[in-house]
């Protein structure tokens, strides 16, 4: 659902609309920061597992509107639209990487929902002792989820945060607090369910993952992967209609 409003400004704002877009778009700007740290925030304190990672995916999808709105800035502050297009390239990225990522986390919640009927992380410890292939596809997409190098995680937001700098330093830094972020809320999650010693007889009995879902995991984690190594064919695809979107948008009345 969160991804629907990025098409909705990828579609109908920007093209439709672009001087509104230009008009709002120091505002939107603003409010993808907040969004990005504010929110951040708010998944660092949640006991829920569920709860942390969709309020992890708002923090994370702050950058799609960051990235579509950058463009505005960039080209006011240098007149220059290579930038500009390495932030909306960035930003779509970010959206299909995050359709992904998201599904494979919700996965892992609900695998272990299945056996324990229990999303509260202090119900948890030691998961790895008894289901270590779990654990061990868990981390790639917890790792991933935190924009760890060379998964899909890490380049959308990464180019997005390149672009920022063509804008101002204070937007890049600030946008870049959700790496250490997003390293944190995650990391925590999992190190708590995860590690350490078998909390109660229930995580004592889980059975690891089955054929289904050890499947259903290994294509999520091949996608995962292959985009984060090898992104070039998604930006080939998509590299001419943004080329064209960035043309029309920064050719408004405003600017």
């Amino acid at each position: 659902m969160l991804k629907m409003g990025g098409y909705g400004f990828l579609r109908l704002s920007l093209p439709i609309t672009p001087d509104g877009s230009a008009y709002f778009g120091d505002a939107m700007i603003v409010l993808s920061l907040i969004a990005i740290v504010y929110i951040g925030f708010v998944a660092l304190v949640q006991e829920d597992m569920k709860k942390l990672i969709a309020y992890s995916s708002i923090s994370h999808m702050g950058f799609v509107t960051l990235g579509f709105f950058l463009p505005f800035s960039i080209f006011t502050a240098s007149g220059s639209s290579s930038g500009a297009i390495m932030g909306m390239e960035g930003a779509m990225m970010q959206m299909i990487s995050h359709g992904f990522i998201s599904a494979a986390m919700f996965l892992c919640v609900g695998v272990m929902y299945d056996r324990i009927h229990s999303r509260m992380i202090k119900d948890y410890g030691g998961v790895v002792n008894t289901m270590p292939y779990f654990a061990a596809f868990m981390m790639l997409f917890a790792m991933s989820n935190a924009g760890l190098p060379g998964t899909s995680g890490f380049v959308g937001e990464f180019l997005v945060i390149l672009s920022s700098f063509e804008t101002s330093f204070w937007v890049a830094f600030t946008a870049a607090i959700t790496l250490i972020l997003g390293a944190a809320y995650t990391l925590w999650m999992y190190k708590r369910v995860v590690f350490g010693e078998v909390t109660s007889e229930s995580i004592a009995q889980l059975e690891d993952i089955n054929m289904r879902e050890a499947f259903i995991l290994f294509l999520l984690a091949v996608v995962v992967l292959i985009f984060g190594i090898w992104p070039e064919p998604i930006f080939e695809v998509m590299h001419a209609t943004v080329e064209k979107l960035i043309e029309h948008i920064i050719h408004t009345k405003i600017l």
